[in-house]
């Protein structure tokens, strides 16, 4: 389009889909280029020794018009004679690849302003480590699409959608920064949508079965722990060295029995339970409260505390240092990692196969929906955002089903 370029120009126009040029009707060679995001730029398109040429002056929240049209004129001036203003220019920065951006750019704004940045950051590193090394701005669709394809029918190790989803999502993220930070004029990867995965899949709880085995098998793993810890001191006795504390003097050998109570009947994520502090259990209110800051969603939420949960954490108070801080704490009081080892082992007694300590946060949810608890209830206690990560319950609860469709049946008269 045509236009003089000015102040009232730049207040009129509007970003399309697409690129567009806007060239001025004052000065011959002077144009404008407007991107999808919003930045506008000032250029001057010249023909020298046969061969047209683009240079681009600056953005318009570093130029005024005027400032743009005055730098035109004078390269203008200055090509008339035969000086390309090309030769003038300083040498080109150093390309900024993707690898740099991450490290240089996008991981110190994440690793301030996001609680998963360091899982995120590892993810991009080493799911796209054959693109750090290319410059950002050749980053494209049908790369990426190459790379999920490359992922999802490897031979040997194929990834699971969800997962290069996951993987996606973080790089998709990242890009975004580099638009809004002006690094990329569009987000190159707009376009590229998550594989398509069943949502509403298998959702894992216990079976009444596997319930009663799983707490046989931590009263199996206190009794053993006790008798050891009674023949140690039958040992140490007998030679005159100082005892082990006295299992028998307190409800739980260790924080598994407790945690497990705890997470069955609360719904925490592992990463909520092992953050969680006294200060943030209300024992004569019955209720715990998981803080923003260790909470998914960012945001805090409070939990009712029933009767099981309430008599475990009451036993575990009791027999904790006042000086802890953590409930479960690790050693010298410091955060637990995780619990795989004695989890797997507790499993293996019981006799439960495919059960992750993450399932233990879908048995809380499904117990609830089929105890007829609605699922706006359900997805406040777990902490969703938003109700359709809740809806994979919902086939749970099938009445209300089973009563909209029962409303065809015609009573003959």
């Amino acid at each position: 389009m045509n236009g003089k370029i000015n102040n009232t120009l730049l207040g009129i126009l509007k970003p399309d889909p697409t690129p567009f040029e806007v060239n001025d009707t004052d000065l011959k060679g002077f144009g404008l280029r407007v991107q999808p995001s919003g930045v506008m730029s000032y250029y001057v398109r010249y023909r020298l020794r046969g061969k047209q040429t683009r240079i681009v002056i600056g953005r318009t929240n570093e130029f005024t018009p005027a400032q743009a049209r005055d730098a035109a004129k004078s390269m203008l001036a200055g090509i008339n004679l035969g000086t390309n203003p090309l030769d003038d220019r300083q040498p080109v920065k150093e390309t900024k690849t993707l690898g740099k951006f991450i490290t240089n750019d996008f991981a110190p704004w994440v690793t301030t302003h996001r609680k998963a940045a360091v899982t995120n950051l590892a993810r991009i590193r080493k799911n796209f480590e054959a693109q750090l090394d290319k410059p950002l701005a050749e980053l494209n669709a049908l790369t990426i699409e190459k790379w999920r394809q490359q992922r999802l029918n490897h031979p040997t190790h194929p990834a699971k959608a969800t997962t290069v989803n996951r993987d996606l999502a973080a790089l998709k993220a990242a890009i975004s920064k580099a638009v809004e930070w002006g690094l990329l004029e569009q987000h190159p990867l707009a376009k590229v949508k998550p594989s398509k995965v069943d949502t509403d899949g298998i959702v894992r709880y216990l079976s009444d079965a596997e319930r009663q085995a799983l707490f046989a098998a931590l009263t199996q793993r206190e009794n053993t722990k006790r008798a050891d810890r009674a023949k140690a001191n039958s040992w140490r006795r007998e030679r005159g060295y100082p005892e082990l504390p006295n299992l028998d003097t307190q409800a739980f050998y260790d924080h598994l029995q407790p945690a497990i109570v705890l997470s069955l009947n609360t719904g925490l994520r592992q990463g909520e339970l092992l953050s969680l502090s006294w200060t943030d259990v209300n024992l004569p209110a019955q209720q715990l409260s998981i803080k923003g800051i260790n909470a998914k969603s960012g945001k805090t939420r409070h939990i009712p505390l029933n009767s099981d949960a309430l008599t475990a954490l009451k036993q575990w108070r009791q027999q904790s240092p006042e000086s802890n801080v953590l409930v479960f704490p690790g050693a010298k009081g410091k955060k637990i990692v995780d619990v795989k080892t004695a989890w797997a082992k507790l499993l293996k007694q019981a006799g439960i196969e495919s059960f992750r300590w993450h399932d233990m946060r879908h048995d809380f949810a499904s117990r609830l929906v089929m105890a007829g608890v609605d699922l706006n209830t359900v997805r406040e206690l777990l902490g969703h955002a938003d109700l359709k990560m809740t809806l994979r319950y919902a086939h749970l609860a099938p009445e209300h089903k089973a009563a909209a469709v029962e409303k065809l049946v015609q009573t003959p008269t």
